[in-house]
């Protein structure tokens, strides 16, 4: 864990190495934020370049009101929304359709990941069958370990909402989940 104000005032005062300490620290939660937002992988690198950019240049009006992960997850959240209105033929409906396309010629449907037994991929292609916020919410909760309020500080959206999503959002999964496993013994 780092010491964010000093690592803020040695930025602001042009140490790069400071910087470097931020993007170690906060790579893995920005990467997981515009991933659950954006699916080309090509473009999730380009996004999490933008978004390390806009807090380099921003990082001076950080006001430590909230944390600096949740500051930082809002930039990364706010830049892949814009990516995706900017980029309108990859937003997620549409994307979905083909994703599952692209997995079904590589046999990486959530049938076969289950046997596999790679819970991982099976769990990360069945959120990506989520609604966007369903998958935000998810995302920063159980993965990042984001309180129900800074939650709220990062999707803007007030404290009820973001609790009725995550409730909305394992209940969807946990059907999701069902459904494999019931087709899945259903073949054997």
């Amino acid at each position: 864990m780092i010491n964010e104000k000093e690592v803020i005032l040695r930025i602001l005062k042009g140490d790069k190495r400071a910087f470097s300490l931020l993007v170690d620290e906060y790579q893995r939660l920005i990467f997981h934020v515009v991933r659950r937002m954006v699916n080309d992988p090509d473009e999730v690198e380009d996004v999490c370049q933008e978004v390390f950019i806009k807090v380099y240049k921003h990082i001076g009006s950080f006001s430590f009101k909230s944390k600096l992960s949740t500051w930082i997850a809002r930039i990364a959240y706010l830049a892949s929304v814009d990516h995706l209105k900017r980029n309108k033929s990859h937003i997620y409906d549409q994307y979905q359709e083909s994703d599952h396309h692209h997995l079904a010629e590589d046999d990486s449907t959530p049938d076969v990941l289950l046997e596999q037994k790679d819970l991982s991929q099976y769990l990360n292609l069945l959120m990506l069958e989520l609604p966007e916020n369903y998958r935000m919410v998810l995302t920063l909760y159980h993965l990042e370990e984001f309180s129900i309020q800074e939650i709220e500080g990062v999707l803007n959206m007030p404290a009820g909402t973001v609790k009725s999503c995550l409730f909305r959002a394992r209940a969807l999964l946990k059907e999701k989940v069902k459904y494999y496993l019931k087709n899945d013994h259903a073949k054997r």
